[in-house]
């Protein structure tokens, strides 16, 4: 069902979110495909829809791409994996390889590219300014690196600048599948299991760690960042349709 109690000018029927609670990765791969085969179909009907956006918190799960090198970045053993309730997952998204666990957000969102009127790169670049736009009004100013898709932080007590959250999509016939993850307050040390992103030397951090007493709940963090993309997402399918 739709989620509920997410407020946003934009109404839901034009741009609805599902909320799937706790799931595992497998599942909520399963939930996108799904959505993705509807996205299309309705594409086939000649009623195209802008999509979807799916938001899920993961049990703990490493993520990894099939591309060459990427299983060198997994740092724990498989036993020691277990021993933690660590699950790994191979997926079909753009990147290497990532954490998700719970604290933190993720959004899937299951976009027709061709009716937002947006291109593969554009379509990234939105995610990412989604999620900037989403936390200045927490107090914390995240920015692009051109070297690093995600969203990044100069953190508070200095030292380099750290990922707040992480981005990898794939597109299948202009419908997006996967999407972004923020960290709101996961537990950081699961991180070290791996090198994130395949980026060695580059630091992960959180909403958490960077707020303190301030940061938001994992519900004040999705309402944020659900708002802001479709917001973002609704005014470039207006463009779009005012260019056709």
């Amino acid at each position: 069902m739709p989620r509920t109690g997410i407020a946003s000018a934009v109404p839901d029927e034009l741009l609805p979110v599902y909320d799937l609670g706790r799931l595992a990765y497998g599942p909520a791969l399963d939930a996108q495909r799904a959505h993705h085969g509807e996205v299309l179909a309705a594409r086939g009907r000649d009623e195209p829809v802008i999509g979807r956006i799916l938001t899920v918190e993961h049990p703990p799960v490493i993520t990894m791409t099939p591309r060459p090198g990427v299983a060198e970045h997994l740092l724990a053993s498989p036993e020691f994996l277990a021993e933690r309730g660590v699950e790994v997952c191979e997926t079909d998204r753009g990147g290497d390889i990532t954490y998700h666990g719970p604290g933190q957000l993720v959004v899937y969102p299951i976009i027709d590219l061709k009716t937002a009127g947006l291109r593969v790169v554009e379509y990234v670049r939105l995610l990412e300014r989604a999620v900037i736009d989403a936390i200045a009004p927490m107090g914390l100013s995240g920015f692009r690196d051109p070297e690093a898709t995600g969203v990044w932080v100069s953190p508070a007590g200095g030292g380099a600048e750290a990922k707040v959250c992480a981005i990898g999509v794939r597109v299948r016939k202009w419908i997006t599948m996967h999407g972004l993850a923020l960290n709101v307050r996961p537990d950081l040390d699961h991180f070290g299991l791996i090198v994130p992103c395949g980026l060695s030397g580059r630091p992960v951090t959180s909403l958490a760690r960077e707020l303190g007493e301030n940061c938001p709940t994992l519900e004040d963090a999705r309402s944020a960042v659900v708002d802001a993309l479709r917001r973002l997402l609704m005014e470039s399918a207006a463009g779009n349709g005012e260019d056709a």
